[in-house]
């Protein structure tokens, strides 16, 4: 069965790496230099999403936490770390503006909703998806409909020159940077570090670790709180590379479609609830 599992991983691997590599090559050859920067525009957006996203794999993959107003912190932690960086001018202070912000936010969250719903995930969809529209008409009511964006500090502004590819944003290569930073942290800090061991150990076997005298609720609200921070500093990040305006909250937990994201979670969740009510990866039991 192992032996059946791996050809056919290597059967689709073939079958989706082969027309890439043949449309990859296909591209160098007819422009180079278009391609390359193609490429890295592609991979400066796709860290922006990681940086987004890290936030809510945090709290979804371990706590098991289904926060859909995610995306709404990312917004408010853009609009707060807009607001401290129009007063102090200060790019860094209104990054961490944005970071406390959406961790504070995120801690209520857990104490106030998500310690009452654990394992319930039926009820944290449906009360995250009211959150969210709440905090976007919050969002409206205090900013309005106006388009802000932050300006990144004065020694990334501009271009670098690079092989092949020419002149490139500065920002969007620092925004790369962090995003491998921040990946290799988390790595660090879930693998490596005492409150790491302690929240992986809590998703295995919360009444365990419990019984050691470590207090649960304390280590996943610390979880969440993080996870939300990463979203706000997401927002102050996306915020300076595109821009912050209504609806951006949506964007980032549906790339694809902003326009029609609200439609399609109340879609994506009803078929899951009706095909897969033990989970898209879940087994039955």
């Amino acid at each position: 069965m192992n032996g059946v599992a791996f050809l056919r991983r290597w059967f689709w691997l073939w079958l989706l790496g082969l027309p890439l590599l043949a449309l990859a090559i296909w591209g160098i050859v007819d422009n180079e230099r278009l391609f390359f920067a193609t490429t890295l525009n592609g991979l400066t957006l796709a860290a922006l999403y990681f940086l987004v996203a890290s936030g809510f794999t945090l709290v979804f993959g371990l706590l098991r936490n289904v926060n859909l107003a995610h995306g709404s912190l990312y917004l408010l932690g853009a609009y707060v770390g807009w607001m401290v960086g129009e007063y102090t001018d200060s790019w860094l202070l209104a990054v961490a503006a944005g970071f406390l912000f959406a961790a504070l936010m995120g801690l209520l969250l857990q104490i106030g909703v998500f310690r009452y719903m654990h394992g319930d995930d039926l009820r944290q969809t449906m009360a995250t998806i009211a959150l969210s529209i709440i905090a976007a008409d919050v969002a409206l009511w205090i900013w309005g409909g106006q388009i802000y964006q932050f300006d990144p500090p004065r020694w990334i502004i501009g271009s670098t020159a690079l092989p092949i590819v020419g002149k490139f944003a500065t920002y969007r290569l620092v925004l790369l940077a962090m995003a491998i930073v921040i990946g290799l942290a988390l790595w660090w800090f879930l693998a490596r570090t005492r409150v790491g061991m302690m929240i992986r150990a809590g998703v295995d076997d919360r009444a365990m670790l419990s019984a050691s005298g470590v207090n649960v609720q304390m280590v996943f609200a610390i979880t969440f709180a993080i996870g939300a921070g990463l979203a706000g500093f997401a927002g102050v990040v996306g915020g300076t590379a595109l821009s912050i305006a209504p609806g951006e909250d949506t964007r980032y937990l549906l790339a694809y479609a902003p326009t029609y994201g609200v439609m399609f979670t109340f879609v994506i969740m009803a078929l899951v609830l009706a095909f897969r009510p033990h989970g898209i990866l879940g087994r039955r039991t």
